[in-house]
């Protein structure tokens, strides 16, 4: 994808195809990462810099970088509950990281953002996954696959435990989409409270993009490995952003048989976590988003984070003009991140 960049084993923004092989690493640690967005009932107009703190309060008190504290912590779904993953180690965490985690946001790139559409109408784009639960399934499959080509282990054609592989990582998923679930309920308790607001969910969004999914392309069926790609046939709408101070475009996938019905599922990284500490300044990430709410306490940690840490949004939209069309574009106005 025109987003890619390098990440261990396998780059970020790549689609891996197999007949019958399973490579737990073409999917990567964060198993069903993805995004949710939904439109509010309010238009930019009411953004100022006074609810803009009052919706960044709201979104740190409701919805917590890391864990809740598991005394107060939700239970987990039934349908996430009730369903025993692979091995005890496994299922332990479900009482603890999974529970603790869930409604969370996470570092790195994820987020949480109120986001400005050409028509002043507010949307919310959450991007989160799996958290540790994603690891943890990912790294326990890939030390027992039999298979090694150069470090990539992965499980022939046939093998139980790459099934087993493909339930976990269908857990993980689900997990996923329930953490986005729950930043959304509390986005919709943070605006209403702000502004008398809600969402409107019959134009909701959702898509995710680590996954591995059994399709049929040109009449055979193949693993589809995407790590930091989505998944969009013809029709399909999707969520690429740029950075927590560009664009977010939703597009519409052309279904392209070249591209394996894929789009890059972002701007992709430009420098390295650790190259941009080195050379993005405090001053530098301010100045890249003069003019976006997000907490300045948090920007020595968010430097990683500044826009030319990423590619040019544009840019990749332009190198994927056959892959999607443009719906909708979007600017951020309020950013909640971790750092």
């Amino acid at each position: 994808m025109p987003d890619a960049h390098l990440a261990e084993h396998v780059c970020v923004g790549a689609v891996t195809v197999t007949d019958g092989t399973i490579i737990p690493a073409a999917v990567g640690g964060d198993i069903g990462c993805g995004m949710v967005a939904v439109p509010l009932s309010v238009t930019e107009t009411s953004v100022d810099a006074r609810s803009a703190a009052r919706v960044l309060h709201g979104l740190e008190r409701l919805i917590p970088p890391l864990v809740h504290p598991i005394a107060s912590a939700p239970a987990l779904p039934d349908e996430l509950a009730g369903a025993p993953l692979s091995a005890p180690a496994l299922d332990r965490m479900k009482g603890r990281e999974a529970r603790s985690e869930l409604g969370t946001v996470g570092r790195g790139n994820h987020f949480v953002e109120l986001q400005a559409a050409s028509d002043g109408r507010l949307w919310v784009l959450v991007h989160s996954g799996s958290r540790a639960m994603g690891p943890a399934i990912c790294q326990f499959h890939q030390a027992r696959a039999p298979g090694d080509i150069d470090g990539i282990r992965y499980f022939p054609d046939g093998d139980p435990r790459g099934l087993e592989y493909l339930r976990d990582a269908a857990w993980a998923a689900e997990w996923a989409s329930f953490n986005r679930a729950r930043s959304i309920d509390a986005v919709r308790t943070v605006v209403g409270d702000v502004w008398g607001a809600d969402l409107d969910d019959t134009e909701r969004i959702e898509v995710d993009h680590n996954h591995v999914h059994l399709e049929t392309h040109g009449g055979e069926q193949s693993w589809i490995h995407r790590k930091g790609a989505m998944g969009l046939p013809a029709g399909a709408i999707g969520i690429v952003p740029g950075s927590m101070g560009t664009a977010t475009y939703h597009v519409e996938g052309r279904g392209c048989p070249e591209a394996y019905d894929s789009s890059a599922h972002g701007a992709g990284r430009a420098l390295a976590r650790g190259e941009a500490r080195r050379v993005i300044s405090k001053r530098r990430l301010l100045t890249e988003v003069d003019g976006i709410y997000f907490d300045r306490r948090r920007a020595q940690a968010l430097r990683e984070e500044a826009p030319s840490a990423y590619k040019d949004v544009d840019e990749v939209m332009r190198a994927q003009r056959e892959l999607v069309r443009v719906v909708r574009s979007l600017r951020p106005l309020i950013v909640y991140k971790a750092g």
